[in-house]
């Protein structure tokens, strides 16, 4: 365990039908390094998580998108899921964070269906990224240049294809938040 990431907050922004070894995953990623990590979703209390097309855990919401402050993290984290992904692009306040984010030149990582939200907010124009190979027409057509690798790094966005090269993903978002 190190303690390369003390002090830094990293938000992890979901809804019901996240894909939960998304969450999962970089989130003992950032906690083994010394992150703290706060999940945010559209509701309070508790929101589930999905293996592929059933139904996991439930975990705790920390904050809802309206309550938290980009100012607060260093760092945001959408994992994918189809359900959450989808959904997570209609919320208004999702989008603020996200928007705010990429204002403020903060780390942003999404993985698999987690870039969806990307596209709805113009912040893939000219980036380099990858995805669910089926979100590579909506992220091209949003101005993307989509490739297919496990992990892609354009600047401050990290982006990644599925739970297999969750790794990758891991290493590169916290190198990123300098560990």
């Amino acid at each position: 365990m190190s303690n390369s990431l003390n002090g830094k907050r990293v938000a992890l922004l979901v809804t019901d039908g996240f894909e939960q070894v998304e969450l999962t995953g970089p989130k003992q990623a950032l906690e083994d390094a010394g992150a703290t990590t706060e999940i945010l979703s559209n509701k309070s209390g508790k929101v589930k998580g999905w293996n592929h097309t059933d139904p996991a855990d439930d975990f705790e919401v920390d904050k809802t998108f309206d309550e938290a402050k980009i100012e607060d993290y260093d760092a945001i984290v959408l994992p994918g899921g189809v359900v959450n992904g989808d959904n997570i692009r209609m919320e208004e306040a999702a989008k603020l964070l996200v928007s705010g984010a990429a204002g403020a030149d903060k780390v942003i990582a999404v993985i698999c269906h987690g870039g969806w939200i990307l596209a709805s907010t113009d912040l893939v124009r000219g980036k380099t990224m990858t995805s669910w190979p089926s979100l590579a027409d909506d992220l091209r057509n949003a101005g993307a240049d989509w490739v297919d690798q496990e992990v892609a790094v354009d600047g401050k966005l990290i982006s990644s294809r599925k739970p297999d090269d969750l790794d990758a993903f891991n290493k590169a978002l916290v190198s990123a938040l300098g560990g």
